[in-house]
């Protein structure tokens, strides 16, 4: 049989080990968290593309924008203008992508800004 000596040391090993596993646990579910928040500091640049849209269809009714993931696309007829990315890891400027260009802004572009930048494309 087993003395009582004994099963104090089961039941602290069993006790150890659920311990463990919850410590574990709780570590995963943090660093689940910590992409939750990478997740929405994305969506705040998303949210830099609508103003962005916003501000071209009110100052600029004669472009058209298309809203992808990443970029808007400027359509004026059926010709495509250009592409406007906001984007912090690339330097602020424009850039070629086949005939189409580029421009990239650190945050939301004034009016006056996108004026320039789009009668140098056009």
């Amino acid at each position: 049989m087993i003395d009582g000596i004994w099963w104090l040391v089961i039941l602290l090993a069993v006790i150890v080990a659920l311990w463990l596993v919850a410590h574990l646990r709780s570590n995963t579910a943090s660093s689940k968290n910590e992409s939750r928040a990478l997740a929405d500091k994305k969506s705040l640049s998303n949210d830099s593309l609508q103003k962005t849209a916003m501000l071209l269809n009110k100052h600029f009714p004669n472009y058209q924008t298309s809203r992808r993931a990443k970029h808007l696309l400027i359509v004026k007829g059926d010709k495509k203008i250009a592409m406007i990315t906001i984007d912090n890891s690339i330097a602020v400027g424009q850039r070629r992508l086949g005939e189409v260009p580029i421009i990239n802004y650190h945050r939301v572009p004034s009016r006056a800004q996108l004026s320039t930048d789009l009668q140098e494309v056009c």
